[in-house]
Formats: structure tokens, C-alpha cells, sequence
């Protein structure tokens, strides 16, 4: 096939309505809180056909056309620090491509159990602490929350070119327990080093030929309708409705990282 269609490999109308849709979902997800790949990738492994790098590369490609706009809605309606936003997003995007070039090499297997574990605990610590994340709190010594910050991006990014799933949800927790944001404020953060993420995923994927160049673009186009309407609502309601959907967001990458790891245990 073509990397330029629009249809998945099994040329189906109705499986592309079904990708349509989880781009969309995965759009406004994303916006609100983050972890869009936990609906949008399974969904292009289950229903398009593809194989697994073509569906995580073509996820890259339709994620970064909806980070991208629910960034730019934050910054133009939220006062997003971009002097720790953009060094972020530079040194996300070069750890991404890194990690994107070792993901072949790497045994998935054996980091899943520790990433759900560390959701898990914490999920609890949101769960059982309804004031974090409701004020910001930043570090006042500059040079510590920049430092703390690149690392957290460093991280982050690289663990987006490994695996990906999950990405903007730990790039909010880490904004708020580590650099001491609020909710909203971590959320639009993340947007932008999140699209910086997908870029650098893409710039290593894109050249291999992994990518359905078509496909990808039309998902793009349902991921961004889904994260203007997500970035708009998160920043309408606030800290406590972001809190909320981070709660579900994570109960859900908890049990979908667990079927993950029972599934390759009994493999």
C-alpha cells in the first residue's frame, strides 16, 4: 500500500471511522491531562492492520498535529512559563529521537511492571491528597527548578521514543510533585514539551518509512478537533476537573499497562 492513504491496510471504511474516532477521543484526553496513546495507539494495533512500528509511528504523527494545537491554546489563554517550557521541549526532543532509535533494543517487558507501579502509587497520592496540584507551588531557587525540570524533560522524552504511552500523564505528575505546578499550569507545560516529544519520535520514524504518511495526517486532523475542545474545557473548568480526568486517565493506563504485563508473563 501506499504511505499516502488514508485508508488503513485492510482498506475498510468502518475501521477508519473507528480510528477517526479514537484520534478524536485521544485529542481531547491528551489536552485535558494527558496519556492520549493509551486510546489512540491500541486502537491502530487493533483495528488498522498495522504493524507494531507502523501503528507507533503513525501515532507519532497523529499525536504531534493535536499536542501542537493544544499547546498553542494554553499559551494564548494561559501564562505558560516558556522559559522553562521551551528548554524542556529541546531537551525532550533530542531524548525522544534517542529513544525512538533504541526502542528495537530495549526489553519492553521488564520496564512495564516498574512504570505501573509508579502510576499506581501515584494515583494514590492524588487520590488521597485533594489539595496537590490544586496551587502551584514553585521551587523558589531558580537553579534547582531548572535543573529539575530538564532532567524531568530528559526522562520523559526518552521514554516517549522507547514506548510512548502514558507520556503527558507523567509529564503532569512530574510537573506538579517535582517543579511544583498546579494542575492547569502543568497541563499546558506539558503540551509543549509533548509536541516537542512527537517531533522527535517522528524525525527518526519518518525517514525509516514506518510512517502512513495519509492516514496519519487524516487522524492528525480528528486529534486536533479533540484537543481544541479538551484544552478549551481544561482551562474553563480548572484544577479540580484536570484532577478528575487525571484520576480516570490513570486507573485506565494502570489496567491497560497490567493486562500489558500478565499477557507477556504468560508469553
Amino acid at each position: 500500500m501506499s504511505l499516502l492513504d488514508v485508508l488503513p491496510p485492510d482498506g475498510s471504511a468502518t475501521a477508519l471511522l473507528v480510528l477517526l474516532l479514537a484520534a478524536f477521543a485521544a485529542g481531547w484526553v491528551d489536552a485535558v491531562v494527558g496519556g492520549g496513546g493509551l486510546v489512540q495507539l491500541p486502537v491502530l494495533l487493533l483495528v488498522g492492520g498495522l504493524t507494531p512500528l507502523q501503528a507507533l509511528a503513525t501515532n507519532k504523527l497523529a499525536s504531534i498535529a493535536g499536542t501542537t494545537t493544544s499547546a498553542l491554546t494554553y499559551l494564548r489563554r494561559t501564562r505558560t512559563d516558556l522559559r522553562t517550557a521551551a528548554p524542556m521541549a529541546v531537551v525532550a526532543l533530542l531524548l525522544s529521537t534517542l529513544g525512538a532509535s533504541v526502542a528495537a533494543n530495549l526489553p519492553t517487558a521488564a520496564i512495564k511492571p516498574v512504570i505501573v507501579l509508579a502510576l499506581v502509587a501515584v494515583a494514590g497520592l492524588i487520590a488521597t491528597r485533594p489539595s496537590l496540584g490544586e496551587l502551584a507551588r514553585p521551587r523558589r531557587e531558580a537553579a534547582a527548578h531548572y535543573l529539575l525540570a530538564m532532567v524531568l524533560a530528559a526522562v520523559i522524552g526518552f521514554y516517549d521514543g522507547v514506548l510512548g504511552p502514558g507520556t503527558g500523564t507523567f509529564l503532569v505528575i512530574g510537573l506538579i510533585a517535582v517543579v511544583g505546578y498546579d494542575f492547569l499550569h502543568a497541563s499546558a507545560t506539558a503540551k509543549v514539551v509533548n509536541a516537542a516529544t512527537n517531533l522527535g519520535a517522528l524525525l527518526y520514524f519518518l525517514p525509516s518509512g514506518a510512517v502512513l504518511v495519509g492516514l496519519g495526517l487524516l487522524m492528525g486532523a480528528a486529534n486536533v478537533a479533540g484537543a481544541y475542545l479538551g484544552a478549551r474545557m481544561a482551562i474553563a473548568k480548572g484544577n479540580r476537573f484536570i484532577r478528575v480526568v487525571f484520576l480516570v486517565v490513570a486507573v485506565a493506563l494502570i489496567t491497560r499497562l497490567s493486562v500489558d504485563v500478565w499477557q507477556d508473563h504468560r508469553s
